[in-house]
Order: structure tokens, then sequence, then C-alpha cells
């Protein structure tokens, strides 16, 4: 759990969509290893996880998750919503975290729901889980929160979000003392999920 918070996840959630941002910095020790790590999982085709902590728990839990959420879909032949997701994810994290090898593991889940809209649920690795407008983790995540509330509006359009965002990394760079040079960005509507162009030092020129 050494580097769990030197790492950042950002999510928002709108009238129409979800949106979350997460750094692609894989560091282990004092030593970046690559810049281009993917932390956002396709869990299902209108469902999405950003996942930071330790790349062998991000990588193994985010994968254990997926592959349930799709065997619940074989086998009775429709897919689990953002709500119900986020419910099964934390109840798996609660009974791995009073077992003998915990997840380390923080989470942002957004979704899409025919019914509800738009979802957005904060969990963190003490399997704490809630629904909220906008999220972080992280250092990061203290630099941007006050940001997400000065402008997040329920009726922002994708760009308007985007551009929170970019506000929120352009902080980050300035203020936080790791470097998190890129950030991958997802949105979830109701046409399904879409990848948006990395924020890095060029695009916030």
């Amino acid at each position: 759990m050494s580097n769990i918070n030197l790492q950042c996840l950002l999510g928002i959630q709108c009238n129409d969509f979800v949106m979350i941002a997460a750094d692609q910095t894989n560091g282990h020790s004092i030593m970046v290893m690559k810049d281009d790590e993917e932390k956002i999982y396709k869990i299902s085709d209108k469902l999405v996880m950003g996942v930071i902590g330790d790349s062998g728990d991000t990588n193994q839990f985010a994968e254990y998750i997926a592959k349930n959420i799709q065997l619940y879909k074989m086998r009775n032949g429709y897919e689990l919503g953002p709500s119900a997701a986020a419910n099964f994810t934390r109840r798996n994290l609660a009974e791995y975290l009073r077992s003998s090898s915990p997840y380390f593991v923080n989470l942002l889940m957004g979704g899409y729901d025919k019914e509800n809209g738009p979802e957005l649920y904060f969990m963190d690795y003490l399997a704490s889980s809630m629904k909220v407008p906008f999220a972080a983790h992280g250092y990061g995540g203290y630099l941007s929160l006050s940001i997400m509330d000065r402008y997040h509006k329920k009726d922002a359009t994708e760009e308007e979000a985007y551009n929170i965002l970019k506000k929120c990394v352009e902080e980050v760079h300035r203020r936080l003392f790791v470097s998190l040079p890129n950030f991958q960005v997802t949105v979830v509507n109701r046409d399904g999920i879409k990848t948006l162009p990395v924020i890095n030092a060029a695009s916030l020129k």
C-alpha cells in the first residue's frame, strides 16, 4: 500500500455521462517503470472501473471483477447495472479485507444504466462505497476536489467536464511533488464507452 496515494484517480458524473481520468505512471520504489500504464478497465459494455494500487493487485482484482460480471451475464442473459456491480465489487473487497490476502486498491466505478442514467461510485481499500457526483483518490485528489466542487454542474457537456479534469491535472502538475505526466480519460454514456485524448503537459498549453 506504500505508493497507493502517489497515484491519482478523478471522476465526474453529469446528467448524460460519467467521465473518469487516471494517471498512467507505474512506479516501483524510487523508479518510474513506465508512464503509459492502463488503469481504467472495461468491465462491460457500459461500465468501467478506474483502479489504483500496487500493479499486481490492480490487474488481478480488476480482471476478477470483470470476468465474474461477464459470467453473470452469460448465466442470466443480462448485464449487471452500475449499482449492482458496485455492490458486488464492494462485497468482494470486504471479504478479501478479512482474509489473509487483502487487495490494497482504491476504485472509481462509473457506468450508464437505462433506468437510472449515469452513476459514479467511490470505493477504497477498506471497502467503503458511496454514490457520488464527483470523486478523487490519491494525493492529487486533495488538490482536485475543491476544483471539482467549484466547477461541477449536473448539466455540463462532455467538453466542459473534460476541461474540469484538465484544470485538476494542471493543478496536480503544478503543486504535487510527484511527477504524474499523463492522464488517460474515459467517458461512458448511453452509446457506450469512449476513450478521450490523454491529458498531458502538451495538451494543457
